[in-house]
């Protein structure tokens, strides 16, 4: 399958922009990630679907899980802190609601999944290896442990290879392990998914921030921490994808920060294979298009064919 782009990017299509990830081929780099296209259809009044390389639906639990009160979302300076608390619909109502708006694209699938417990996570992985639509799952590994006091899933070696081992016995298509900047041993913790059978990583998720209300002197949100994402967090995500490219054969999709076409070349040049849009879809729901057309243009400028050819040029 070849990247090339239509007039809808805005290109000129002599570029190839189609990228490999392990074994599976993209269009193109751009992954819509998860928590910023809700369950896909949000999006496609602003762009076509069929133009990205993959989409990573909201995260999704067994069962509807309403989330934090509000306030949930507040703007800082080049940046969000968002205490969103993982609401959504859960699978039941994803798969009769949304999943048939998949079967009219064509676009690969990725579905975020987390769970209070490692039970819920395997049931969760279990259901969905019966859709065949689903291309990917993404194991968001940051979130809390209810059985263990609330430490995030990340933070417990003994735990985390659990989870890991259990979900890879039970899903048996591709598996995305989502990590996010607390992880009990960033070395350790690849060693691990690479000896389980995990396909990729994605990196980062949000990082903990905090916010105070200065007129009412209390903190912004109920729960206090909050994750924050943004542009600001750009050198961090890269610094942090540098890191695991470094250290691990798997294939990277790189995220945090990214709003122009300049920010993912910066993540495809260190090594990620691919890209996710967070926040930036936030801000321009047609980023994926923009960014696309911009990769496309240097690419051109400077006589580059295919996209493949400089990634992971700087090391």
């Amino acid at each position: 399958m070849q990247g090339r782009t239509d007039y809808s990017a805005g290109g000129s299509g002599m570029v190839d922009l189609s990228v490999h990830v392990g074994d599976l081929c993209l269009k193109n780099p751009v992954v819509l990630a998860s928590g910023t296209c809700g369950y896909g259809r949000e999006l496609a009044k602003f762009i076509n679907l069929e133009m990205v390389g993959a989409i990573t639906v909201k995260g999704l639990s067994m069962e509807p899980w309403q989330g934090n009160p509000p306030p949930r979302i507040h703007e800082v300076y080049a940046g969000v802190l968002n205490s969103i608390g993982l609401e959504n619909k859960g699978l039941e109502s994803f798969l009769r609601e949304d999943l048939p708006f998949f079967e009219t694209i064509e676009t690969p699938l990725f579905v975020n999944i987390w769970g209070k417990n490692v039970k819920e996570y395997v049931l969760l992985a279990r259901n969905l290896d019966a859709v065949e639509r689903v291309t990917a799952i993404e194991l968001n590994l940051s979130c809390p442990n209810v059985e263990k006091g609330g430490v995030s899933f990340a933070l417990q070696e003994k735990v985390f290879e659990e989870l890991v081992g259990k979900v890879r016995h039970s899903f048996t298509r591709k598996i995305i392990a989502k990590l996010g900047p607390q992880i009990f041993d960033l070395e350790r913790a690849l060693q691990i998914l690479e000896r389980e059978g995990i396909d990729f990583v994605s990196a980062t998720n949000s990082f903990p921030g905090l916010a105070v209300n200065v007129d009412e002197q209390r903190f912004v949100f109920s729960r206090r921490v909050a994750g924050f994402s943004g542009p600001a967090i750009k050198p961090l995500a890269l610094k942090l994808v540098y890191d695991i490219v470094s250290v691990t054969r798997l294939p990277v999709i790189g995220m945090g920060g990214i709003v122009c076409w300049k920010d993912a070349l910066e993540f495809l040049l260190i090594g990620a294979r691919a890209i996710g849009l967070g926040t930036v879809n936030l801000i321009y729901p047609d980023a994926a298009q923009r960014i696309l057309r911009g990769i496309e243009e240097y690419l051109d400028q400077k006589g580059i064919p295919s996209l493949e050819a400089i990634i992971g040029k700087v090391r």
